[in-house]
């Protein structure tokens, strides 16, 4: 669905109102469950979740459990009121920062999610190439184009139903990485103590146990997921009688992100572990497949590495091009022609020619996912504050504004926010 110029609020209320839905249609209810898989893959399990994951159970078994699951609660919580929030007042989240919060804030946040975003896409499209490689041999920054390229392509001539059901689909072989952690037999013992939080343990190394889980969290609560969800329940023409399945989407679809990436933990704690592989580069993480499923546990990890990166890339291009054209005022919509919205196809076009630029060159992708992972964090709380204001804003939400235990989830978000991006920066000097 396009979207005209940003409304603003009245004197005394805010007046609403839809636009044609051109080539919208709005589907059976029940598929809708697409959206949260799509979100989750391209926004929970992509390359950052699974490079941060490897590594974690690679260095310290199943004791970084217990942050994939607080990411888990805070993102179900924030995802759906994404939802919500698009489905009541038919804007998105990122389109009502600038209309409620005032275009000075909406440029600064703007800014910041470029860069995040800008980095998140080069990894993801190196993740991508990577995957290419481990099947081909051919190394891979000489697959960076035609990565982007098979992003642009898909973005260029696909429509957002195509995409969150194609990828949805597709992303069930990422199942793979449970299946895998399954035929390891993992200690329940073991894995229940890593849900309860903790640190490194005796002998261990503090700085890079935390500088991990922050970048864990990073990978999770991504700023892009956020503004994608809300994008897409616009584009899929959400009303109160979604309020229901955007529960159902947000907690189902996070949790399915959850589940794979807890898998990746648990088979690296099980596989690298013992062998005392740290996970230096993305081929190291093979045998967290390999070893337990054979040979077709290899392909099996490529296919689900390059799965993920795709979504993932798909969703950070997406993310981008709605931020840009919602604060602007542009026509934008992944299921409009790109001649009926040229500035929002221009903006995914722009932001993956940029993102191919640092593989094409040569930059590690791992180093890459690491980096952009703990600079999430650090950037998220101008991403969480304004949820507390759009949240409890009766002039979008009418009667469905937060309650007392969602504002409370969000304000621990937010402190949590603050915390990491205070050592962030420490944490990556000292662990990165």
């Amino acid at each position: 669905m396009g979207q005209g110029p940003p409304l603003r609020p009245g004197p005394a209320r805010l007046t609403l109102q839809r636009l044609p839905a051109g080539e919208l249609v709005k589907g059976n209810k029940a598929l809708e469950i697409t959206l949260g898989i799509i979100t989750s893959i391209g926004g929970f399990l992509d390359v950052g979740m699974i490079a941060t994951a490897s590594q974690a159970g690679a260095l310290f078994g199943f004791r970084h459990l217990w942050v994939i699951a607080l990411g888990t609660v805070c993102t179900i919580f924030l995802v759906e009121m994404s939802g919500r929030f698009a489905a009541m007042s038919k804007h998105t989240i990122r389109g009502a920062m600038r209309e409620r919060l005032g275009p000075n804030f909406f440029v600064l946040t703007l800014i910041l999610s470029l860069l995040v975003n800008g980095l998140v896409l080069a990894s993801e499209i190196g993740g991508l190439s990577l995957a290419l490689q481990l099947v081909s041999g051919i190394p891979a920054r000489w697959w960076a184009v035609p990565a982007g390229l098979v992003v642009w392509a898909l973005l260029w001539k696909g429509t957002f139903s195509f995409l969150e059901r194609g990828i949805a689909l597709l992303g069930l072989v990422t199942i793979a990485f449970v299946v895998g952690a399954g035929v390891t037999h993992p200690p329940l013992e073991g894995v229940i103590r890593g849900l309860l939080p903790g640190g490194p343990g005796a002998g261990g190394d503090s700085a890079r146990y935390w500088f991990i889980a922050v970048s864990i969290l990073g990978a999770i609560i991504s700023p892009y997921l956020f503004y994608f969800y809300s994008s897409g329940g616009v584009e899929d023409g959400w009303d109160e009688s979604y309020l229901g399945v955007n529960r159902v989407v947000a907690s189902v679809g996070m949790s399915f992100g959850s589940i794979v990436a807890m898998g990746v933990l648990v088979g690296s704690a099980m596989v690298l572990l013992p062998l005392g592989i740290e996970v230096e580069r993305f081929e190291e993480a093979v045998p967290v497949l390999s070893v337990p499923l054979g040979r077709w546990g290899f392909y099996l990890f490529a296919a689900s590495l390059g799965i993920a990166c795709l979504g993932a890339a798909l969703e950070a291009s997406l993310s981008t091009a709605y931020e840009v054209a919602q604060g602007f005022g542009w026509h934008w919509g992944e299921s409009l022609a790109p001649r009926k919205a040229p500035r929002f196809a221009l903006s995914y076009t722009f932001v993956i020619a940029a993102a191919v630029v640092p593989i094409l060159l040569g930059v590690d992708p791992l180093k890459l996912t690491i980096f952009s992972m703990a600079l999430t964090a650090l950037v998220l709380p101008p991403v969480i504050v304004p949820f507390v204001i759009l949240m409890n804003d009766k002039r979008y939400l009418g009667t469905h504004c937060n309650g007392p235990i969602g504002n409370a989830v969000v304000l621990g978000i937010i402190v949590l926010t603050f915390v990491l991006a205070v050592v962030t920066i420490p944490l990556q000097i000292l662990g990165g």
